[in-house]
């Protein structure tokens, strides 16, 4: 009896260290000290709706932002403080500590990744061309761009995989159109200044209601992406990915898709399916 009583209190006792040793981890780690000693998280978005949807109280909603903000309940931490941020300023803003970690969505890429370290991707596409209506000019894919000089496409950051992708299949630099965001670049389609805006399938939420077309390019590389953090803050992201990977098995981005009527959710999805790291997607990332 006694022998008995002494392992089912070895057995509670580990029970419990097994359950508060995430919260003794987080105690130790410093981005969660810093997070709780100022009360928020500060995290680099854009206002690209419906994923990311700014009030102009500065209050933040959409499928993304939701579904950080149930990642963070998940972590014991309050829901982000955004911080709107041009694109070009994120990586910088997170070096310089401005913010805690980038939550815009952010593509992995072999460059990034010898600078910062990404939360497990959860979005995945391929590369697509908004055109006018109709498709006039008869683009399917941007090698047909290339074929044409005259034909223009915008495209966001001079330093992002979509100028890259764009350079390798022929399109000459004098023929992109460099814009600071997605409304810039539609409006540059539908104002006629270029023939295409290149950018991520799934781009543009209602793209008809918006006055273009999506034609994704099927021979377009897959490209995923996720949150952004520091190299040193590689356990809080472990966290955040033990929260997120939870979240996808549970279906929660279809449910977030159908919560804030974006299309083709069930597509999206399964492109997720065998990544729960960023390195299941590029190995050469941590």
């Amino acid at each position: 009896m006694r022998v008995t009583s002494k392992l089912s209190l070895l057995v509670l006792l580990i029970a419990s260290f097994c359950h508060l040793s995430p919260t003794l981890a987080q105690t130790e780690d410093p981005l969660f000290a810093s997070i709780r000693k100022a009360g928020g998280v500060k995290v680099a978005v854009v206002s690209l709706p419906p994923y990311m949807i700014m009030s102009p109280n500065g209050e933040a909603t959409g499928a993304s932002i939701d579904l950080q903000n149930m990642v963070l309940k998940g972590m014991g931490l309050p829901a982000l403080t955004p911080v709107v941020t041009d694109w070009a300023a994120m990586i910088p803003s997170l070096q310089a500590r401005h913010v805690d970690y980038v939550g815009a969505g952010w593509d992995i890429t072999a460059e990034t990744c010898k600078v910062v370290i990404f939360s497990t991707p959860y979005y995945a596409l391929q590369a697509a061309l908004y055109v006018l209506p109709g498709n006039p000019k008869h683009l399917t894919t941007v090698a047909d761009v290339a074929r044409g000089p005259a034909l223009k496409v915008a495209i966001i950051g001079r330093s992002s995989d979509y100028r890259r992708y764009a350079l390798s299949q022929g399109v000459k630099p004098e023929q992109i159109l460099d814009v600071p965001d997605h409304e810039a670049a539609v409006a540059s389609v539908r104002g006629g200044r270029v023939d295409a805006f290149l950018v991520g399938q799934f781009g543009i939420s209602d793209p008809e209601q918006k006055g273009v077309e999506e034609v994704v390019d099927e021979r377009s590389p897959i490209t995923a992406g996720g949150a952004v953090f520091r190299k040193e803050d590689a356990r809080f992201r472990d966290a955040f990915n033990e929260q997120l990977n939870l979240l996808i098995k549970k279906g929660a981005i279809q449910k977030l898709y159908e919560k804030y009527g974006i299309a083709n959710g069930d597509a999206r999805v399964r492109l997720l399916g065998k990544y729960t790291k960023a390195s299941d997607f590029l190995p050469s990332c941590e």
